[in-house]
C-alpha cells in the first residue's frame, strides 16, 4: 500500500520550515509557546504536536498551514518550499 511520505520519508515537507520560523523569532519562540499562540487563533494543538510537526512525525492540516501562515506572516509558498 502506498504511504503519503515526503522524498526524505518524512510525513509533512513543512516542519523543518516551521522549526527554522520558531527559531528565528525574537526573542526566539519555544514549542510551547507557538501552540499557545496557535491557540489563540483557534487551533488545538499543544507543544508534543509542534515537536511531532517539526520533526516530520506528524501530518499537517490546511487549517493548521494556514494559521502558521497568518501567524509568521509568509506565504504558503515559505512554508512548503
Amino acid at each position: 500500500m502506498f504511504k503519503n511520505k515526503s522524498t526524505d520519508n518524512k510525513n509533512n515537507i513543512s516542519g523543518k520550515r516551521i522549526y527554522d520560523l520558531r527559531k528565528s523569532q525574537n526573542p526566539k519562540m519555544s514549542q510551547r509557546m507557538l501552540a499557545e499562540k496557535l491557540q489563540l487563533l483557534g487551533i488545538d494543538v499543544d507543544k508534543n504536536a509542534i515537536q511531532r510537526i517539526e520533526s516530520g512525525q506528524r501530518f499537517v492540516t490546511d487549517i493548521e498551514l494556514k494559521a502558521l501562515k497568518t501567524l509568521f506572516g509568509v506565504t504558503y509558498d515559505d512554508l512548503l518550499d
